[in-house]
């Protein structure tokens, strides 16, 4: 939408209103969920070398040796099974061992940059290569089917799944079975955990319990376990307060591609667009504009807002906002409760975003 209506104090420059997401309902074809599982905008460039492994964690160090050894191992012959590509026998010794590895490691510790770079690292076309959360492959699963996702995904060398979500049974036995038979046909695995309800301790989903229900699989998986702090306030300010309804406002209107729109009504429209659609529901966005953040009133919308949060950041799109911070979205109960790992996870991502929106208010 657009309009000439001018903002009291607005750049001259700005002369169309601020997009609103409410208003947008992104149609996703099945063609686009298959050439989008790459890595995302933000992990585009991520490499080994660029990893910064916090220095009083050797893990980090340990799982950057172990992981480029991975990757180097996958030049060699694809295992027998569906799909095989006959080139990879003219390459390098296959890796021996387990054809998986599961990073094990905290929010916050790099473990989604370690699975992109392992993603850029391997020896393969990218179109024999394909990386998504555990959410989108379910997503593609729904669009294509059981079959013809196996026959999608099985002449690739590498998949890669992010955020593998383990409190949902019907999904993981789903999942579970779909990668049984990328494993038949030799595909190498790699996958990051989110925690199962009650799986509390240091805010991680163990190694152990990971194998264990993923069953029949847990043979083709190696832990990798990561320790560290959250990486992204290591070292950094604190984000910025949240700013005036006005404030925000101004910024939404003077900054070009930004969208402007009312939280609560943001969270309403969410419940009416499915998740697989809320990466399309940014493209063209270039700063996300929000008012009157509130608390999120009950786990639906919050599991909701987690997704959001993540195609955000996955995009580096800046948040802007005005009300609560974004540390008093969750209530005590939700943060104490089986999720409690998604939401600590949307703040410290939401509280990055916030933090780089920062410029987009005058001085």
């Amino acid at each position: 939408m657009s309009s000439s209506t001018a903002v009291p104090g607005q750049s001259p420059m700005a002369e169309t209103a601020p997009m609103s997401l409410c208003a947008l309902e992104p149609h996703v074809p099945a063609d686009r969920l298959v050439a989008e599982m790459v890595p995302p905008p933000r992990f585009d460039s991520v490499r080994f070398d660029t990893y910064v492994p916090d220095p009083d964690q050797p893990s980090q160090v340990e799982a950057v040796k172990v992981l480029s050894g991975f990757a180097t191992g996958l030049g060699g012959a694809h295992a027998t099974g569906v799909g095989k590509r006959k080139w990879f026998s003219r390459k390098a010794a296959p890796v021996t061992g387990p054809l998986g590895v599961y990073l094990d490691g905290g929010y916050g510790v790099g473990k989604t940059h370690l699975l992109a770079s392992l993603w850029h690292a391997t020896p393969a076309a990218p179109s024999l290569k394909a990386f998504g959360t555990f959410v989108e492959l379910t997503n593609l699963v729904g669009a294509l089917g059981f079959q013809q996702t196996v026959q999608t995904l099985s002449g690739h060398r590498l998949l890669c799944i992010d955020e593998f979500e383990l409190d949902d049974p019907g999904d993981t036995v789903l999942v579970s079975s779909l990668l049984s038979r990328l494993v038949e046909a030799g595909v190498a695995l790699a996958a990051t955990s989110n925690t199962l309800p009650g799986k509390l301790g240091e805010g991680r989903f163990a190694a152990a319990d990971f194998l264990r229900e993923i069953q029949g699989l847990s043979s083709h998986f190696r832990p990798l376990r990561i320790d560290g702090e959250d990486y992204r306030h290591r070292g950094l300010p604190e984000a910025p307060a949240p700013y005036s309804d006005e404030q925000v406002t101004r910024a939404a209107y003077a900054t070009e591609g930004a969208s402007l729109d009312d939280f609560p009504s943001l969270l309403d429209h969410l419940a009416r667009v499915h998740p697989s659609r809320y990466g399309a529901l940014t493209d063209g966005i270039r700063a996300v504009c929000l008012t009157d953040v509130q608390p999120v009133p009950d786990q639906s919308t919050a599991l909701r807002l987690v997704v959001l949060a993540d195609r955000l950041y996955d995009r580096e799109i800046p948040v802007l906002a005005s009300g609560l911070p974004f540390d008093r979205l969750f209530s005590d109960e939700m943060l104490n409760g089986g999720y409690r790992k998604k939401y600590f996870r949307a703040i410290s991502r939401l509280t990055a975003l916030a933090r780089d929106a920062k410029g987009l208010v005058a001085q």
